[in-house]
């Protein structure tokens, strides 16, 4: 839980590349310019599932997963869950 906290701590340093913004907006179908801040609000909510697995976070909310580099705090991608 403690781990948890470290990126809750940090989400002022959340960031992503050009193309990491587009490929979420793409992937989630999002109607938004600001990706980064959309991903804050999701990590935010109290619903949200945060694991730490080797270098990368993976936070599970609204049928999505962002996955969010452990060191830089880069948004790699995000994506929806697939229907089980």
């Amino acid at each position: 839980m403690n781990e948890n906290n470290e990126l809750i701590l940090n989400l002022d340093k959340l960031h992503t590349t050009v193309l990491g913004g587009e490929r979420i907006r793409k992937n989630l179908r999002l109607d938004t310019d600001d990706v980064v801040n959309w991903c804050r609000e999701k990590i935010k909510e109290p619903n949200s599932d945060i694991s730490k697995n080797g270098k990368n976070w993976y936070i599970n909310v609204d049928d999505c997963v962002i996955t969010v580099n452990a060191y830089s705090y880069t948004i790699i991608t995000a994506h929806k869950l697939k229907n089980k």
